[in-house]
């Protein structure tokens, strides 16, 4: 890194760290011993690029034949990428995905059975037959030649966008089969705590029927709509992942201040609610508001670095940085690797200097099945990329 861009990012790093510990709440025991070691121990990271010439690429995931299905929210293209570093454009009916401003192509996951059953998930704009557009969870299965995927069953749909604005919108599969989405408010002030509205929540539902899931906190509720919402009070759900003690994390974009990633309680308020109107002045956890709201695990402060997509990371390889969400920041244009303690507590905040201000904007992290990490940069018109990220040596 270039001594000027040196001095500015400590600098950034000491803003970075010093609001990372939510209002009225300590480092759990131990923590400054933990970053102690874990500097002693971080490995220094090789970063080279695997795909390049995308556009908005928004998830990127790995199949088991080892090549990596991109999506790219703009222009909603569909994209493989062989071993071979081969790449084509999967025959998919980009015409039917509705994009504007944050909103396209966006979301994906594929199923831990796709050997057997050749299904993945995506979340993005949709037009409607009759005219209007939403956001859908739709399931596909892709050939065996990997040229061309086949709709199957649209499993979620009425997810709200109006201008594009807020419109998530992130998958992931859980351990218990589960498929959890994330929203967005749509910029609509009365959505985020509004149970009859699936924007700002996360949400479960049955990957194969699009069922709620059946442990969901409202499952039994009058409402359809209401069945499939697991947590409310979110305004902008940029990144899901789960811990190997099975718990599940969001990372959420914050106002002007207080980007967040929130532990994952079912039935939880986390406390967005910019009504009248849409004021952003409102905290991101408004604690003023009737019940009990749930505090972030980690927040921005300001300026806000509009985290985004995020995942947990293992391996004996990655050092001291195993254990750790990875989670890529848009406008920080940087990674951000968060540890937490085993009740959630947040122990300290590393920003490796290998992806910290030269790539651009970051919109997603994943790890390959080999240990290799790949994170996905947010450029436009053919300079997005995704990185291939290992420990050197």
């Amino acid at each position: 890194m270039r001594p000027a861009r040196a001095a500015v990012a400590l600098a950034a790093a000491l803003a970075l760290l010093s609001p990372a510990v939510p209002a009225g709440a300590a480092p759990e025991r131990g923590a400054d011993r933990d970053r102690a070691s874990e500097r002693a121990a971080r490995p220094a990271l090789q970063v080279t690029t695997r795909v390049a010439g995308l556009s908005h690429p928004w998830d990127v995931q790995e199949l088991p034949s080892g090549s990596l299905l991109v999506t790219e929210r703009q222009p909603a293209r569909l994209t493989l990428s062989r071993p071979d570093g081969a790449k084509r454009t999967i025959a998919f009916p980009t015409g039917r995905i509705w994009t504007s401003g944050e909103t396209g192509l966006m979301g994906l996951a594929v199923d831990p059975a796709f050997g057997q059953n050749r299904r993945f998930y995506t979340c993005s704009g949709w037009r409607k037959a009759g005219g209007g557009h939403d956001v859908r969870v739709i399931s596909w299965t892709l050939d065996g030649a990997e040229r061309r995927a086949t709709q199957r069953r649209t499993l979620l749909r009425g997810l709200p966008t109006t201008s594009g604005r807020h419109g998530g919108c992130r998958l992931l599969i859980a351990r218990d089969g589960s498929l959890v989405v994330g929203t967005g408010d749509a910029a609509v002030g009365t959505n985020p705590r509004n149970l009859r509205s699936l924007g700002g929540k996360t949400l479960r539902l049955d990957r194969f029927t699009g069922k709620p899931w059946r442990t969901n906190p409202f499952r039994k509720a009058a409402n359809r709509t209401k069945r499939y919402v697991t947590t409310y009070g979110h305004r902008n759900v940029q990144g899901l992942a789960q811990r190997r003690d099975g718990t599940l994390w969001s990372v959420e974009h914050g106002s002007y201040r207080d980007d967040e990633v929130n532990l994952l309680r079912r039935g939880g308020d986390y406390g967005w609610q910019p009504v009248p109107g849409y004021d952003e002045s409102v905290p991101m956890t408004d604690q003023r508001l009737p019940g009990k709201q749930i505090a972030a695990k980690w927040r921005s402060g300001r300026p806000t670095i509009a985290t985004s997509g995020a995942t947990f990371v293992y391996g004996r390889q990655w050092g001291s940085y195993a254990g750790g969400l990875w989670v890529a920041a848009l406008g920080g244009e940087r990674l951000v690797v968060m540890k937490f303690g085993g009740k959630g507590g947040l122990r300290s905040t590393t920003r490796p200097a290998e992806l910290d201000g030269d790539f651009g904007r970051l919109r997603t992290v994943t790890q390959r099945r080999n240990g290799d990490v790949l994170v996905a940069t947010d450029g436009a018109d053919g300079q997005g990329r995704i990185l291939l990220v290992r420990p050197r040596g």
